[in-house]
């Protein structure tokens, strides 16, 4: 990965690309669920606010130290996106998060997608931290953060429970990214 923007990975089953704003149109079908947001609040995006989230994700972080890196989920056997996942990366600690569509959920896409990212980015050698945040009562989230080798820790933020996994262990202590930079 670079700093400039990330790098496409894949996985058994879906095949993970840089979100672009491109991707706005299939992307709102996929996420007019309502039922998304049960956990995390707000509603279904129109197309122009979700176009203009995605072209603000694409420009990137405001913060030169901070890397905002996301990517849409296609199926492989059919092509169709399904989700995304995303990454806020400030020096060694990625914050990562998650959403899969409706009609996808139930396959393990979440599971394998989550699990990829974090694979992905403990491979390109910077990250060495990765943590996710979910809510107590999602154990769908809490399952796919322990696919990907989470595991809970004793902190909260934001009525959501940390999980963590790190990989290399470094004595400095690790700045606090914000994966919800959805701006």
């Amino acid at each position: 990965m670079t700093n400039h923007g990330p790098e496409a990975f894949s996985t058994e089953r879906l095949a993970a690309t840089p979100l672009r704003a491109a991707h706005a149109e299939e992307m709102a079908t996929v996420l007019a669920d309502p039922a998304l947001h049960t956990y995390t609040g707000g509603a279904p995006e129109d197309l122009d606010t979700l176009r203009a989230r995605y072209t603000r994700w694409e420009s990137g972080s405001p913060d030169p130290a901070e890397h905002w890196w996301n990517w849409v989920l296609r199926v492989r056997a059919d092509g169709r996106l399904a989700g995304w996942v995303q990454a806020t990366v400030a020096g060694p600690r990625a914050e990562i998060a998650w959403v899969i569509g409706t009609r996808w959920q139930g396959l393990g896409y979440a599971k394998e997608a989550a699990a990829g990212l974090v694979a992905h980015l403990l491979a390109g050698g910077t990250v060495h931290t990765v943590v996710a945040h979910i809510h107590p009562d999602h154990t769908a989230s809490a399952a796919v953060a322990a696919a990907a080798g989470l595991a809970p820790t004793d902190e909260w933020e934001d009525g959501e429970r940390r999980w963590s996994r790190t990989d290399v262990t470094s004595g400095a202590a690790r700045p606090r990214a914000d994966p919800r930079h959805r701006g």
